[in-house]
């Protein structure tokens, strides 16, 4: 799938604004390539919102929809002087009311990245890991039993 340009972005994040928040959304939104693991955010110091493009391709438009809703929560609530951040309950409701995602889900392409595997010797737990861990420093996180690379 291919990325929608910028003036396509700025569009679809007015429409959502108004359409969802009956609000007008009048400052800065673009695709920032460096974001890797979420997919938006919202700066409140610059009133900027960044979005990660690889949602659009990898997850589709409606999750990418899902992403703008879940930022323009942010971006209204703090406009407006209400609690804007994930542990506010002003920020919970406004959620809910918007039907926007509370998190987003992780990329495909993300998800094989795993070089390590760890079990627990004692409750057979796995932990997957991208990073290899010290084993004599590290112990279970469920039972504190002794890990083992496998």
């Amino acid at each position: 799938m291919e990325v929608i340009t910028q003036v396509e972005l700025e569009k679809l994040t007015k429409d959502i604004s108004d359409k969802v928040f009956n609000k007008p959304f009048t400052d800065e939104v673009r695709f920032n390539n460096r974001l890797r693991t979420t997919g938006g955010r919202y700066i409140p110091a610059k009133r900027v919102i960044e979005l990660n493009p690889k949602y659009y391709k990898e997850l589709g438009y409606e999750e990418f929809v899902g992403i703008i809703k879940h930022e323009l929560c942010h971006y209204h609530l703090h406009i407006e002087g209400k609690g804007y951040q994930h542990r506010d309950p002003e920020f919970k409701q406004l959620l809910k009311a918007t039907n926007s995602p509370r998190h987003c889900n992780p990329l495909p392409s993300m998800n094989n990245n795993f070089k390590y595997e760890y079990q627990c010797s004692s409750c057979y737990h796995v932990y997957k890991r991208r990073k290899r861990i010290n084993v004599k420093r590290y112990r279970c996180g469920k039972c504190r039993g002794e890990l083992i690379l496998l």
